[in-house]
């Protein structure tokens, strides 16, 4: 299934498009989303036939809401754990698919931006798009001196669109801070200014250049990845001329097989990157989709865009060094003060169902994926902590953890089964054997070494199992904690159920007492059916609190 090249003009193009006609696009496309998917599972009409279609449809509306949105199913299209596999089918095709603009306008941006005519500039110049992004599309040219190039032309109207989407989303974060006091502990305007900040350099192609060298410098003892040269002479804000380096893209598993490619080697690979460019350089690639990441004929990795490079603050970088080899050593404590350190984890009294938590996900899936089935078995600490809610995401983690996420489901398409362990063992030897340059080097290594050191006097299963039961019976046995936590529950439904029958009563008492004033004394009466008018919207939060609340505790008794 591929998508046809629309000669309609998209409606994120128009020239008079106002923020609160934006709005409504957005809102009137999230609603139709949400009521076609409840309406299929109310209907039992939830089949892959009927799933490719409402696919189809939201692959269209993306397009037509534009690269912000079109960006959002990027982020979706490698997560098949998440969405159904019709959905990561259709999204795919934003990757490198997204309707192309005509060359007349990337011609006339090239020639305006370099102030010359496309056949002084280039020997050659393919009027054909070689690919389509969301926020350009490149164009292959060779140079005078011979040299085969790639030529990225922004899409027209970009910057205005994102102007209007800032003033849109400024709205809408607003509004929850304002209305939804739980949303503030969230930053929700940390995360909204960081994300338009990374939007906004992406649109900046001189910026990009600069990402790229320094990319490539950071790689410049590691021959397997490969990092395209800027040519700065056909480079400004709008236009990025790149040398050409075609490769497999990374997600296709059929052809790299076919050339004789280990995907093992390719995941290996591509995890060791990461963790260079998140513990070592402090210096990442946020944006790692199948379609900015290839795989040349011999088996090394290349790295195509630069837009949405993000810089990590020493003292996180430092903490993730920490949170990295406890995870390797197994060590949930360790684990849980580095992610509260770093403002992951919002400190409570009582830890000890995060702290299960963490150390049930690195038991079972330390080694293997995540399977969500599994997490059935420690249901009551998630109950506990989604209704604390102690996580968080800084704006800067927010990125971090969407590239991790977009790296994760790139190898599971690669191999289901992958094993992080396994893969990330080079980096972890590269850095034991290196020798120390500077503080956060000699963190890197000490940590390493240590790492080391747990694997070879690893105790055995049995010291294993004794201490874990020693743990559980410092914490308290599991099952009274089970009762303490229905106790609970109920008490909470009572005092909910409560407050809504007393809302009720005062909303129905002001509004009778209201109709019997209304001939007798007109200002009291109005006051009374404002007061009624306030408790009955206050009675239908308490409600709406209810059934949400109740409809959890079904979730964790079963």
């Amino acid at each position: 299934m591929t998508i046809r090249v629309r000669l309609k003009r998209p409606r994120w193009q128009r020239r008079k498009y106002s923020p609160l006609a934006r709005q409504r696009d957005i809102f009137f496309c999230t609603v139709q989303l949400m009521l076609s998917l409840g309406w299929d599972k109310l209907w039992g009409n939830d089949t892959p036939k009927q799933r490719n279609r409402r696919a189809q449809w939201l692959v269209n509306q993306l397009l037509e809401l534009g690269p912000t949105f079109i960006k959002i199913g990027q982020a979706l299209s490698t997560r098949p754990d998440l969405i159904p596999l019709e959905y990561v089918s259709a999204l795919g095709q934003l990757q490198d698919k997204v309707p192309e603009f005509s060359s007349q306008d990337a011609i006339a941006v090239v020639e305006t931006e370099l102030a010359n005519s496309v056949h002084t500039l280039y020997r050659e110049f393919d009027r054909a798009p070689l690919a389509s992004a969301s926020l350009g599309q490149v164009h292959k040219a060779k140079l005078h001196t011979g040299e085969e190039v790639v030529v990225k032309v922004q899409r027209p109207g970009i910057e205005q669109l994102f102007n209007l989407d800032f003033e849109v989303l400024h709205r809408t974060v607003r509004w929850l801070n304002r209305f939804m006091p739980w949303a503030r502990k969230y930053k929700l305007e940390e995360i909204y200014q960081e994300f338009f900040s990374l939007l906004f350099q992406e649109i900046d192609y001189v910026h990009e250049g600069k990402n790229a060298d320094r990319f490539r410098n950071n790689f410049s003892d590691r021959a397997q990845i490969i990092v395209p040269t800027v040519y700065w002479r056909y480079t400004t804000k709008k236009i990025l001329t790149l040398e050409y380096v075609p490769g497999i893209k990374i997600n296709d598993r059929q052809t790299i097989e076919a050339c004789g490619i280990n995907p093992d080697k390719i995941i290996q690979l591509g995890i060791c990157a990461y963790l260079k460019q998140l513990l070592e350089d402090g210096f990442f690639q946020s944006d790692p989709h199948p379609g900015n990441m290839a795989v040349r004929q011999d088996g090394c990795l290349i790295f195509y865009d630069f837009g949405t490079m993000t810089e990590v603050k020493a003292i996180a970088k430092d903490q993730m060094v920490k949170t990295f080899f406890a995870v390797l050593r197994k060590d949930a404590e360790e684990v849980v003060n580095t992610l509260t350190y770093m403002g992951l984890i919002e400190p409570q009294s009582d830890m000890t169902s995060v702290k299960r938590l963490v150390a049930f996900l690195l038991e079972q899936f330390r080694e293997r994926p995540v399977d969500i089935k599994e997490l059935d078995r420690i249901r009551d600490e998630l109950y506990v902590m989604f209704e604390e809610q102690p996580f968080r995401l800084p704006a800067q983690m927010t990125f971090i953890i969407k590239a991790l996420t977009t790296l994760d489901g790139i190898a599971r398409a690669l191999d289901p089964q992958y094993n992080l362990l396994a893969a990330s063992q080079p980096f972890v030897k590269s850095l034991t054997f290196a020798k120390h340059q500077g503080n956060l080097f000699g963190t890197l290594a000490q940590q390493a070494k240590q790492y080391l050191t747990y694997r070879l006097n690893q105790p055995s299963k049995v010291e294993l199992y004794l201490s874990r039961l020693e743990a559980r019976i410092e914490q308290g046995e599991f099952k009274v904690r089970i009762r303490s936590l229905e106790s609970e529950r109920l008490l909470k439904r009572i005092h909910l159920a409560i407050k809504c029958l007393i809302y009720l009563c005062g909303s129905g008492l002001s509004l009778v007492a209201g109709i019997l004033l209304l001939n007798i004394h007109q200002g009291c009466a109005i006051a009374l059916f404002v007061c009624a008018g306030v408790s009955c919207l206050i009675f239908l939060r308490c409600a709406i609190s209810l059934y949400l609340r109740e409809r959890m505790d079904r979730l964790a008794s079963r």
